[in-house]
């Protein structure tokens, strides 16, 4: 992890760390989704299903803003934009 814990780095990539800030039952929901997810793009991939491979990785994508690791970096938001980011993400997930 870099100093500032923005960023984990893995076989010399930066990648950004998950925003701390998110509860841990919560973040555990949205790694569930956010699995479940990948396993569907490799799914849609090997069937050739474009639109199956396309909702898929929406899916992926959206788990990982809502963990603070797309979007708009965690640190440069408030606490509430941060808690909304969350919220809003797992509530689409579960929908």
């Amino acid at each position: 992890m870099t100093s500032d814990k923005h960023y984990v780095v893995l076989k010399g990539r930066c990648w950004r760390a998950t925003d701390p800030a998110v509860p841990s039952d919560v973040s555990a929901r949205l790694r569930v989704h956010l699995m479940a997810a990948r396993r569907e793009v490799g799914v849609a991939r090997r069937a050739q299903d474009k639109e199956a491979e396309r909702a898929a990785r929406e899916r992926v994508h959206r788990a990982k803003v809502a963990l603070g690791e797309r979007g708009v970096p965690w640190w440069e938001q408030s606490a509430a934009e941060r808690e909304a980011r969350w919220r809003e993400g797992l509530a689409a997930l579960d929908g």
